[in-house]
């Protein structure tokens, strides 16, 4: 009577050893570990052997098409010229006469302050005009009259008003990188879904609020487009007006390269250019990347 009362039918029907064995069925059934993630080398061949194909075409044509030339140097020609020139970038005998690496910083400082500023002005700015209906009516003729303007149309506009190269040269960055800027911020201001400001306008918040609550997360993706299409505008923009302004600059080193017939030298600062664009805009990306809120 006691054996019926306290053992289950299961454990009556069982035999001894299947039921010392329960226990290790469960631990056999426990979730295993994550497994350790697996090196996906086909991810890593595609990830690299386009690019490489791609360099590897291009030079291979370069040197096909200047083989035997005397006018145009070969790839070796001017990957020597790059190993002089980048083995001692810093250099400075004047200020005429300073190493390519100088010239790119030069550069990137004149860069830098301009699109600084033209950031400074243009993103709010472009909250005003995705806000505000009549703000936007009012101000969009004049962005679409000044947005086509050549650049180095603007350059006698600085040099008449500041007197001088540097400010010039600043001056056609701010006004020719601040569109992009602009523009996509206001789009993205304007493409905020109708709801969210009226949720807002329920709860009585203020404009401030707003702003930095709703419209900011919502408008960053666009925002950071309008930065990176900037960015490389205002690097296009800095190599034409330093071949006109002169001074010490990537765009000025060029252009005394080519006054020296050196066009070896001059090859090296178009790849150089081309590299210096590039990294700015994989950092714009891994920045926009950061503060993604679609994850």
């Amino acid at each position: 009577m006691v054996s019926a009362v306290f053992h289950s039918p299961l454990e009556a029907s069982q035999p001894p050893q299947a039921v010392a064995s329960a226990p290790s069925s469960a631990a056999a059934a426990a979730p295993a570990a994550p497994a350790a993630p697996r090196f996906d080398a086909r991810a890593l061949w595609l990830a690299v052997l386009p690019p490489v194909l791609g360099v590897g075409l291009l030079v291979g044509a370069w040197a096909l098409l200047t083989q035997g030339s005397t006018t145009f140097p070969t790839p070796w020609a001017t990957f020597q010229a790059a190993a002089k020139l980048f083995a001692d970038p810093f250099y400075s005998n004047g200020p005429n006469d300073q190493g390519i690496g100088w010239n790119i910083l030069f550069s990137l400082e004149r860069v830098a302050v301009g699109f600084g500023l033209a950031a400074l002005v243009g993103i709010p700015l472009g909250f005003l005009i995705g806000r505000f209906e009549f703000l936007s009516r009012m101000v969009n003729p004049l962005i679409s009259l000044l947005r086509p303007v050549s650049p180095l149309a603007w350059l006698p506009i600085g040099l008449l008003v500041f007197q001088a190269a540097n400010p010039a040269a600043i001056w056609t960055i701010f006004i020719c990188s601040i569109w992009p800027m602009v523009i996509n911020t206001a789009v993205g201001v304007q493409r905020v879904p109708q709801d969210y400001l009226n949720v807002a306008r329920v709860l009585n918040l203020s404009e401030w609020k707003v702003i930095t609550r709703i419209l900011f997360p919502a408008v960053l993706p666009y925002m950071l487009t309008g930065v990176r299409l900037s960015v490389g505008t205002a690097w296009l923009v800095i190599v034409a007006a330093e071949m006109l302004t002169g001074g010490v600059g990537i765009g000025f080193w060029v252009w005394d390269e080519w006054n020296n017939l050196n066009v070896q030298h001059i090859l090296v600062a178009i790849f150089v250019i081309g590299i210096v664009g590039l990294l700015l805009e994989q950092l714009l990306v891994a920045v926009a990347k950061r503060f993604s809120f679609d994850h």
